[in-house]
């Protein structure tokens, strides 16, 4: 599989002058995702864990509702890409048909192929109550991502989203060019390890557009916390399916946009 990291030559210039140098990039592929012999979508993403962002993606597509109705995967390798080669299980296959698209778009492109407004903003599950957390927690799990991202360690060029729980801290990390990737990755890794998103945060490194949420719900996570901010329609949609949204999340505070009552801050309230 293709390093996800990449070392270039560069010339840089600073205020003291020009200089020569190297400079670690991360690493951008085309992968396709086929299912039953038929081309479904290509997206450009970090070639990595892409066992996870198969499995991710078709759940947040609603292609699968469980990893077992995967039957088989393959990752092939080719000249001008990688291709996710999935085979359905037989009713999932024919509900697949029924409902076949093609979609190609840039990195990061969540919606690109669309066919209709009615597909781009699907009904989505009502997410579960899932744990409350203290503002504390918040930030401790906002925090715990950066140090956990070996690829933007080294690129300072990639998104990531993370899962934390209030139990075991970051237990899962997945890192990419494109946001809508990374936490399609996530939400494939969690899927894999038997991991519920009812029981803790998922933390993301980018803005929070519909999209995010809506795979967010797919995935099951009650609490969505962004270091940007999010989208009107992302607070509209997290209202609808019970998530709560909270944005802006720095060293400094977040901001909760949607189903307050999960953050614990009467503490805090009495206290001002």
């Amino acid at each position: 599989m293709a390093n996800p990291i990449c070392r270039v030559d560069r010339l840089a210039w600073r205020h003291a002058g020009p200089s020569v140098g190297e400079r670690a990039l991360p690493e951008e592929t085309a992968i396709a995702f086929t299912y039953n012999g038929t081309s479904y979508a290509v997206m450009m993403a970090t070639p990595r864990d892409l066992e996870d962002f198969a499995i991710g993606f078709s759940l947040t597509e609603g292609i699968v509702d469980t990893p077992d109705e995967i039957e088989t995967l393959e990752i092939v390798e080719e000249e001008v890409g990688i291709e996710l080669r999935m085979w359905l299980s037989a009713s999932r296959a024919t509900s697949f048909q029924a409902r076949r698209r093609h979609m190609a778009g840039p990195t990061g492109c969540g919606l690109c192929g669309i066919e209709t407004l009615t597909q781009a903003m699907r009904p989505l599950p009502q997410v579960s109550e899932g744990p409350h957390f203290s503002p504390a927690e918040i930030m401790e799990a906002v925090s715990s991502l950066a140090p956990s991202q070996l690829i933007n360690l080294e690129t300072r060029a990639v998104h990531a989203a993370g899962f934390w729980s209030g139990e075991r801290g970051l237990v899962a990390l997945r890192e990419d060019v494109g946001r809508h990737n990374a936490l399609d990755k996530l939400g494939g890794a969690m899927a894999r390890s038997g991991l519920s998103g009812g029981d803790g945060i998922a933390i993301l490194t980018s803005r929070i557009s519909v999209e995010m949420v809506q795979k967010a719900a797919m995935i099951g996570i009650p609490l969505l916390v962004a270091v940007s901010a999010p989208t009107a329609l992302a607070v509209r949609t997290a209202e609808a399916c019970n998530i709560t949204l909270i944005g802006i999340a720095r060293g400094d505070g977040f901001e909760i946009f949607t189903h307050a009552h999960r953050v614990a801050l009467e503490a805090e309230m009495h206290v001002a």
